[in-house]
């Protein structure tokens, strides 16, 4: 597991602010190159000052789809196929290695975690003393099971995304859809034609998911019915050039999406107006909204040279910055 790239007094103070907790303002050895001063071009529509950005990780193969659940952030280290654990600090742990990649984590309303073991189209759980057991089979939801990406509501109900053909195959595109597993364990799809779909989210009232769709540069949203079925498909925001990956919402029903080709990370309102922009050096693949309050930004950034490639560097990071709005929402 690469140590965090945590390193100096300025970055501890920075997350004592972002965190609200009182982190001791000591200095701290820099690991992995990670320099806590690099500088990343980070504006609101408007001109207003926003501090620079930090590096809580480093040394990643390739980190994905992270989430906030009980103080610490998680994410997906594809390459590694690891799900990992830091808490504001930079102390981070593996909890657990999943059976393939892409592999993604969210959390039942009990507390139990899932995992989408994509390449074996299931749905696992994982039991009190660690072990994967099946939770549902998405094997006869399509020709090729969905498994990149996954939300769970507040009711329960697992929705689960496809991109329809493997990219790392060098496969043609062929058109993605969603899957949804109820209380049952039973999953049937519920939206399909979606072009290479990628981040989900689902606002906090329970009432809408909302989708990336890489290829068509675009947010889609649909209703949430009752039975979890999804409806009333709409395109959410027309993002231009935008290409998202991972998105989440908050408070002020803005959307943060994440763009890899673009190497940034987006702040729309619904119908596409930008309210905020922030420029990385490479792509960034996912965020999330967490910490005190859910009021910090997290990002997953990494070089992008094509699916051949994709594990053949540590170029990953965790990059943390302050957050307009806070978190709202499933994740």
């Amino acid at each position: 597991m690469p140590a965090p790239a945590i390193g100096d007094l300025d970055l501890l103070l920075l997350l004592k602010m972002l965190a609200g907790d009182e982190l001791e303002a000591a200095g701290r050895s820099n690991h992995h190159g990670a320099d806590p001063h690099d500088l990343y071009t980070h504006h609101r529509e408007g001109g207003v000052p926003i501090p620079e950005l930090q590096k809580l990780m480093a040394g990643l193969t390739f980190p994905e789809q992270p989430r906030w659940h009980d103080d610490r952030l998680w994410l997906s280290d594809w390459g590694t196929q690891e799900v990992i654990a830091v808490d504001l600090e930079g102390n981070s742990e593996v909890v657990l290695r999943g059976p393939s990649f892409p592999l993604c984590v969210d959390w039942l309303p009990d507390g139990r975690l899932l995992l989408v073991a994509a390449r074996d189209g299931r749905l696992l759980s994982r039991e009190p003393d660690g072990s994967l057991v099946t939770y549902a089979d998405l094997n006869g939801v399509s020709d090729r099971p969905p498994g990149n990406e996954m939300v769970i509501d507040g009711r329960g109900n697992v929705y689960v995304n496809g991109g329809g053909f493997d990219l790392s195959a060098g496969e043609d595109f062929a058109p993605g859809m969603i899957a949804m597993v109820g209380s049952d364990r039973s999953a049937r799809p519920v939206a399909d034609d979606l072009a290479f779909p990628n981040g989900m989210h689902i606002t906090p009232d329970g009432s809408t998911l909302i989708v990336g769709e890489s290829y068509a540069k675009r947010l889609t949203a649909f209703d949430i019915a009752a039975d979890g079925r999804l409806s009333n498909r709409r395109v959410w925001a027309d993002l231009g050039d935008g290409v998202p990956d991972g998105i989440c919402i908050d408070a002020e029903n803005a959307v943060w999406y994440s763009d890899v080709p673009n190497q940034r990370c987006v702040r729309v309102r619904e119908g596409g107006e930008v309210l905020e922009t922030i420029e990385l050096d490479r792509g960034c693949f996912a965020c999330t909204l967490g910490a005190t309050d859910r009021m910090t930004l997290f990002m997953t950034a990494n070089q992008w040279s094509g699916p051949t490639s994709m594990f053949d560097k540590t170029a990953g990071q965790v990059l943390v910055a302050p957050a307009p709005a806070p978190g709202a929402g499933w994740p």
